[in-house]
């Protein structure tokens, strides 16, 4: 019995002498050798290691994570200017612009001598539901966050509705009186849209500012409406549409192409070579098109034009586009930030790289005041580098590296707007002017039900309105008294669509301003040469 109690027990005994051996082994080569686990553990990388040893035994305490963040953006650096960390702060917002939505209340506001006004609310937003109107001035949140007044928060009401929790409690000043509402935040759509309407009895006007996941669908209801008014040919604006989802720019391509034909193809060491193709024959094949393009052109937006310039589909007009064109992954890290990191360029029909020339990062960044500088924005084409030549279906030339190259080009005026006067619009003094003009005389506005109305109203009024102007400007410290009559007109047609975007929206304000747009002009010209 005790030799077969022995044989039970004795490879438990030896099981226990053995780890009680191994933990005290551990031990002494422990305090004699130092703790080396983590360098002979292969899995780790060089940058996890030099942390980990620096958080365990530096002399001082410091805070890693700002160290580790620091070792991510030297590392990324020597990548491409595209693949970026985004803290846990800023993803969601940057997850929001993608998805053509955000957390808010539906206003735009702006900060006018001290005091928060509100230049519009969006019809069936919560704030206009909670009876928040144009012209209201938001006194303090939740009682004690000052937004108006000299004790007013230096933070940005933007980030406040951000950073505070839903619902809101909005103190507002209004015709003299003060009351408070209470505002519940809510997903709101972000418009890609910004004007689609009539420039006359055939041609039609669409101006994009980004390319979301609601994209799509927005154009496409814009297309359906400008049809039935008897859209025959198109005008579709790029000019500062900076990109974003790809496959939005795709879908709107595939409307003006045929069955099968190439839009883009995307090319990468690890992601190998995808074709994107139409998949259907467009709904507006046959429409006469001209895309507007300028330095402000970019990534998705470069795909647009580029297909549809390969393809012979639309006459590219304007400047030089940006020059952007990697496509970039977004990857989810475990503190909740994300890497966008770059895994593939992109490449038109005709296989034109859109990317400009990166090998320096701060040259990368100047890039574009280097374009005013050389010549090229103000001498139209006679600077641009043209890169790669490519022969289209029709046998024109274009061109690859560095941005698409329009097929007319059409400098910048700069005697429109002199250094000396840029102040009005780059201080926002114009925009104010304009505001404060149209609060004070809204009862004048009610019966006005076009843009059209609205600017033989304002056109006989244009000398009282400079005087005005004059004085305002003035108390911003910015001078008008050597202004041209060029650039004085120009200023004055650009308060008028300030005016008409008060009262009508956005495309309000493009119905006024494209009037007087060079390169609008121009591409009606065309159109009208083309039809003869």
């Amino acid at each position: 019995m005790k030799q077969n109690k022995l044989q039970l027990w004795l490879p438990l005994l030896l099981s226990v002498v053995m780890i009680i051996g191994m933990v005290i082994g551990y031990k002494l080569r422990k305090d004699t050798v130092g703790d080396n686990t983590l360098l002979n553990n292969y899995n780790n990388t060089t940058i996890s290691q030099v942390l980990t040893l620096i958080k365990k035994n530096y002399v001082d305490n410091i805070n890693t994570d700002s160290l580790q963040l620091n070792a991510v953006n030297n590392l990324l650096l020597h990548l491409d200017p595209y693949s970026v960390y985004i803290p846990p702060t800023k993803r969601s917002e940057i997850n929001d612009e993608k998805n053509g939505s955000f957390l808010g209340l539906g206003i735009g506001f702006e900060v006018i001598n001290d005091s928060v006004y509100i230049t519009d609310v969006t019809k069936g937003s919560p704030a206009y539901i909670a009876g928040v109107r144009q012209g209201d001035i938001f006194l303090d949140f939740n009682d004690s966050i000052k937004l108006s007044g000299p004790q007013k928060t230096t933070k940005g009401v933007a980030n406040l509705i951000k950073e505070l929790k839903s619902p809101l409690k909005i103190s507002i000043y209004r015709a003299q009186k003060s009351f408070t509402v209470n505002v519940k935040k809510e997903v709101l759509p972000i418009h890609s849209v910004d004007a689609a309407y009539m420039l006359d009895n055939k041609t039609a006007y669409i101006r994009l500012n980004t390319f979301s996941e609601t994209t799509y669908k927005e154009c496409m209801y814009a297309l359906e409406m400008l049809k039935k008014k008897g859209m025959q040919q198109l005008i579709i604006d790029l000019r500062g549409n900076t990109g974003g989802v790809m496959t939005s720019a795709i879908e709107i391509a595939n409307e003006f192409l045929q069955d099968q034909q190439l839009i883009v193809y995307t090319q990468g060491a690890k992601t190998g070579k995808k074709e994107y193709r139409c998949k259907r024959d467009g709904l507006y094949t046959d429409l006469k098109l001209s895309v507007l393009i300028d330095e402000t052109t970019a990534s998705a937006s470069e795909i647009l034009a580029g297909a549809l310039q390969d393809w012979d589909r639309a006459t590219i007009i304007g400047r030089r586009s940006f020059g952007k064109g990697f496509v970039e992954n977004q990857y989810k890290l475990n503190n909740g930030a994300a890497l966008r990191l770059t895994v593939a360029r992109y490449y038109t029909p005709l296989g034109r790289n859109i990317q400009k020339s990166y090998k320096s990062i701060e040259t990368y960044k100047k890039e574009l005041a280097t374009r005013f500088h050389n010549g090229e924005t103000l001498l139209g084409d006679t600077a641009s580098p043209k890169g790669k030549q490519f022969k289209t279906p029709k046998g024109r030339i274009v061109y690859g590296g560095g941005g698409i190259t329009p097929d007319v080009s059409i400098p910048y005026d700069t005697t429109i707007i002199s250094p000396l006067i840029a102040p009005l619009f780059l201080k926002g003094t114009l925009m104010k002017f304009a505001f404060i003009y149209y609060i004070n005389n809204v009862n004048s506005f009610a019966a006005v039900h076009s843009s059209a109305e609205l600017n033989s109203i304002l056109t006989p009024q244009k000398e009282i309105i400079w005087q005005s102007l004059n004085t305002y400007a003035s108390a911003d410290s910015i001078s008008l008294a050597n202004v041209n009559s060029k650039t004085k007109e120009n200023i004055l047609e650009k308060f008028i669509a300030f005016i008409s975007k008060n009262k009508f929206g956005t495309s309000g304000y493009y119905e006024i301003n494209n009037q007087h747009d060079e390169i609008i002009n121009e591409t009606m010209k065309l159109f009208n040469k083309a039809s003869k």
